[in-house]
Order: structure tokens, then C-alpha cells, then sequence
């Protein structure tokens, strides 16, 4: 699959691929495909709770402070020279834990990544729709967002009830009016299957990052506790890559000791570079045989490569989070053992921008800069 391979890669975007491998070279064999370095390029949240937006909640008819409470686990997308983050928001309603709040997604534009301003109601949210059961009264969650080829928007979500989670799946073209398309998994298996969290494969393109079909379809890293993959012809629907007993392939497992040592979850859209596919993820710290200098529990980052010639073949795997939970308001908040718990990457102005949730509580940006990070290089 040489040729298809080749072809993903747009003229555009080549030469900041090509510096993709820029960063300081402790070692070639251990930086060669990773992307980053990331640096803070503000020591603070980006987008943080607010408790003066009220918006009237269409299944209660009541009015909800629906970003009250915590703001956190964002997508990105790059639209009209701006980033547009989508972003969980919980209200100030049920009882004080994780999961008993009722999430909305919140949207903020930023004409340079960094400061963002938000919209007075969310976009996307519970309602009396064909999704109510799956969403109602847990939300909408973690959103991850890419664009196809003629200009749609594709989100895939979280669907929680607070009894069974789902991925699902939604369609806009401004990424303020969306429709709700249902669950992505087909297949009579998964209808009550319990899973959330997807990672589609994305190319670059005129600045942009593009949905990308390899071998005539769409690819999809899935799944936390183990990461998995799914197909699709059309972004929709999604059907699970089985091994030969009809069970869902598993590519990434926990490791001991290290810092995906209770469980990896995918990250972002991921990236097709000259390397092969590149998966940003999200990596749980156990309490037992975890890794050392790492709190228990706590979420940090690492990333993995996939051949494009065969996106089930793993490469190789970072040993050691790229990015971790450092700062006050990603080491303390809702989740108390603290996460760097990354969801949204945009390639804008160029440079890499990385957006993570804090501690279930609040958004973060890390930046790599690739010019800079060439022009350090020995």
C-alpha cells in the first residue's frame, strides 16, 4: 500500500511532517516518530467553569447553570483560520461525583490557540431525541471531532446514561447545529456493549487535518482499557476489526510499571505521517506495580505508531509519558489523583496545538513548535 500511503500526505503539510521528527534527539531510535515537544505556553487553564450562563434545559424545561461545575476534556478543529474547541461541561445538579452530573458540550473560538472565547449555550446536549435513553441523565462526553473531505464535521462522543456508555456519533457543517446519528458500532454484539472513546485517522490538508480513508475506508482507534480498532465507508457507521473467533482485536493492553500500567484510552484523532499512523493517548497510572514518580491513578500521556500499510500492526510505543499532570490545576480537581487527559489536536499556524482536560475540572494547551524545536537541534 506503498502509493496510497504516499498519497495522504498533501504537498501542504509535508514540511511539517518532515519536522514532526525535529525534536532534541537524546536518542534517534527513541524521538524519530514521536511528536513534541510540548511546552505550556501559559502556566494556567485555558477555559475554566462559569457559573453565570444559564441555559433551559429542553428535557426538564428548567434552567441549568450547564457550565457551573467543571469544564474539561476538549476536541479541536481548525475552521476559517480560527480553533474551535468543543469541550465537556458539567452542571451544578446531582449528587457531588464523578459521573452524576449532567455534561453538555460548550464551544470557544480562539484566533491564536491560546485564549478562546466561549459561547453563552452549549451546542450540542440531551434532548428529546432518538438518543434520549443513551443520554439522559448522564450527557454527552469527551468529545473528539474531525472533518471529512467536503467540509463535514464529524463528532464522536461519549452517550452516558449513567448505566451503559456508547460512542457516539454526530454530523454538522458549522459545528453549532448538529445531528445525532446513534452509536457507531454495528452489529447486533455491540448493541449492548459497554465502550466509549475513538480515535479516527486524519491527514493533513491545506493547514487542516482530513479524515482519511486507507485501502477505501475509514479507520478508527477505539476503546479505553483496551484499545481496538473499527472501519467505516462513511464515518457513521463502524464495524469492529475481528479476530478469526469473532471477538474485537485488542492493539494496546496495560503495562506494568509504566505509565498505561491500569489501562491505555485513545487520545485524539490520530496522524498519518511518513513514519506510519500516529495515536496520542491517554495512559492510567495503577495504584499497584504502577510507574514510579507517577501519582496512583493519575492520567498522563504516551503515543504509539501503527503501520498504514496495516493499521493493526503496532510499531512501537513510547515508554515514558511525553506529557504528564505537572501543574496545580492538572494535579488537583474533580479527579483528585490528576490528569493530563488529552483529546484535541490541531495543526495551526504552524505549530502542533495538544488541548487536555485538568483533573476533570478545567482545559489545558500544550504547544510544539516544530521551527523552534529544529533550530535547537545538534
Amino acid at each position: 500500500m506503498a502509493k496510497s500511503k504516499a498519497a495522504v500526505i498533501s504537498a501542504t503539510a509535508s514540511v511539517a511532517f518532515v519536522l514532526l521528527l525535529a525534536g532534541p534527539a537524546q536518542s534517534t531510535q527513541k524521538r524519530e516518530w514521536t511528536l513534541g515537544p510540548f511546552v505550556r505556553p501559559v502556566h494556567a487553564p485555558i477555559i475554566e467553569p462559569n457559573s453565570k450562563p444559564v441555559f433551559t434545559d429542553p428535557i426538564t424545561n428548567k434552567p441549568v447553570r450547564w457550565e457551573a461545575l467543571h469544564t474539561f476534556n476538549p476536541g479541536a478543529i481548525v475552521r476559517q483560520g480560527k480553533v474551535y474547541v468543543l469541550y465537556r461541561a458539567e452542571d451544578d445538579s446531582g449528587t457531588m461525583a464523578i459521573g452524576m452530573h449532567t455534561s453538555r458540550l460548550g464551544l470557544a473560538s480562539s484566533e491564536d490557540g491560546i485564549h478562546f472565547t466561549t459561547e453563552p449555550t452549549p451546542v450540542f446536549y440531551p434532548d428529546h431525541d432518538s438518543q434520549q435513553e443513551r443520554e439522559w441523565p448522564g450527557g454527552v462526553e469527551d468529545p473528539r471531532v474531525v472533518e471529512r473531505d467536503d467540509g463535514t464535521y464529524v463528532l464522536a462522543y461519549t452517550q452516558w446514561n449513567r448505566r451503559s456508555t456508547d460512542i457516539g456519533i454526530a454530523t454538522s457543517t458549522d459545528l453549532i447545529h448538529w445531528t445525532k446519528e446513534g452509536p457507531a458500532l454495528l452489529g447486533e454484539t455491540y448493541q449492548h456493549f459497554d465502550y466509549k472513546s475513538a480515535s479516527i485517522v486524519t491527514r493533513p490538508k491545506d493547514g487542516r487535518l482530513i479524515a482519511a480513508k486507507l485501502e477505501g475506508k475509514y479507520w478508527m482507534y477505539w476503546g479505553e482499557i483496551e484499545v481496538r480498532l473499527a472501519t467505516s465507508p462513511d464515518l457513521i457507521h463502524w464495524t469492529p476489526v475481528e479476530d478469526a473467533s469473532g471477538k474485537p482485536i485488542v492493539l494496546l493492553r496495560r503495562r506494568p510499571r509504566h505509565f498505561d500500567s491500569a489501562f491505555p484510552e485513545v487520545g485524539p484523532p490520530s496522524l498519518v505521517t511518513d513514519r506510519g499512523i500516529l495515536l496520542i493517548y491517554n495512559g492510567k497510572n495503577a495504584a499497584v506495580d504502577g510507574a514510579p514518580g507517577l501519582a496512583a491513578n493519575a492520567y498522563s500521556d504516551g503515543q504509539a505508531l501503527f503501520s498504514t500499510d496495516d493499521p493493526r500492526k503496532l510499531i512501537a510505543r513510547s515508554k515514558e509519558p511525553f506529557f504528564k499532570p505537572e501543574e496545580p490545576w492538572e494535579q488537583s480537581g474533580q479527579y483528585a489523583a490528576g490528569t493530563t487527559f488529552a483529546e484535541g489536536l490541531v495543526f495551526f499556524d504552524e505549530k502542533w496545538f495538544l488541548y487536555y482536560g485538568c483533573a476533570d475540572s478545567r482545559v489545558g494547551v500544550a504547544v510544539f513548535d516544530p521551527k523552534a524545536a529544529a533550530s535547537r537541534k545538534p
